[in-house]
């Protein structure tokens, strides 16, 4: 699976043809994503810089975005600042039906995205909890899917409660079903499996593994586990006998994030593995974020899943 699932993705998102917003036009790396995105056609792109905004549109989503806002205090003056940014009339163009999806993050940082999305697109009631996820395609590696994980949250709830965490787990595990077809085979991690360890952080990712697998007993979820427990067999065969991943999961859920933002860096860096995304979950329109130190491939594996959740 790992050699085909880029261009497995391209080509797919290729036979759907969304219209996906890049609001960073400056950016170098965006440009040349935007070409790569148009040789291949993998999707319709709207470049979005300061002078490409409408000024007629910018009148309607300023009322529109004031509207969204005014229970905040904000004023009409500052939903007409905030809309001129090309990220917040990117995020109101999904809002009103012009486009499918955004990708920003090459020169955002992740809340300045995340405050975008949440604020335009609005929170999905059924999830009510946003999160991200990234796409890991480690080479030359047997664990997993044939070397591709999903790993979540890497880039927005700090420290998660275990409610939070267990809807963390299911959107992550319908997203590596829907997107990917594969049957998602979830890890809560911890530093501790089935007991070996003690201590407040294990209860709570304890909890959250109960309640994810309550909610959801149609998804494998398991945990609390060790990294290592989750993904060899034979380590799963010794810490984990009686579990029901046996050391293949290959949805991983970390603790908080810090741990998901170092995991799947380092990840990245050490095994050179592609991360795409991260993909933020629980809105009701699809967006993605890009790490500022995205790669020009990573722009353009980003804008094909964000149209193939579109």
């Amino acid at each position: 699976m790992k050699n085909d699932i880029i261009k497995d993705l391209r080509e797919r998102a290729r036979k759907r043809q969304k219209l996906i917003v890049l609001p960073e036009k400056d950016d170098a790396r965006i440009q040349e994503a935007y070409k790569i995105i148009k040789e291949e056609n993998i999707a319709r792109i709207v470049l979005l810089g300061k002078e490409d905004l409408d000024k007629d549109k910018i009148e309607i989503f300023s009322r529109q975005f004031f509207e969204l806002r005014k229970h905040k205090g904000i004023t009409m003056d500052e939903a007409k600042k905030t809309v001129s940014l090309p990220l917040y009339y990117a995020a109101m163009m999904i809002r009103q039906g012009e486009a499918d999806g955004f990708v920003a993050g090459a020169a955002h940082s992740t809340p300045d995205v995340a405050r975008a999305a949440i604020y335009c697109l609005g929170v999905d009631e059924k999830i009510k909890t946003v999160s991200s996820c990234f796409v890991m395609v480690v080479p030359d590696c047997d664990f997993g899917d044939n070397g591709v994980f999903v790993f979540a949250d890497c880039g927005i709830m700090p420290e998660p409660e275990p409610e939070q965490l267990a809807q963390i787990a299911i959107s992550t595990a319908e997203l590596a079903k829907s997107v990917f077809a594969i049957t998602p085979r979830v890890a809560m991690l911890s530093y501790s499996t089935k007991g070996s360890a003690k201590g407040h952080l294990v209860d709570r990712v304890k909890e959250a593994a109960r309640l994810a697998k309550e909610a959801r007993p149609d998804l494998l979820i398991d945990g609390e586990m060790q990294l290592d427990a989750a993904i060899v067999p034979e380590v799963a065969e010794i810490k984990d006998p009686h579990g029901h991943i046996k050391g293949r999961a290959n949805v991983l859920i970390f603790p908080n994030l810090e741990a998901g933002n170092i995991g799947y860096k380092l990840v990245q860096r050490l095994a050179r593995a592609r991360a795409v995304g991260p993909l933020l979950q629980g809105l009701k329109h699809p967006c993605s974020d890009l790490s500022r130190g995205c790669l020009i491939e990573d722009i353009v594996d980003t804008v094909a899943l964000t149209a193939l959740r579109a």
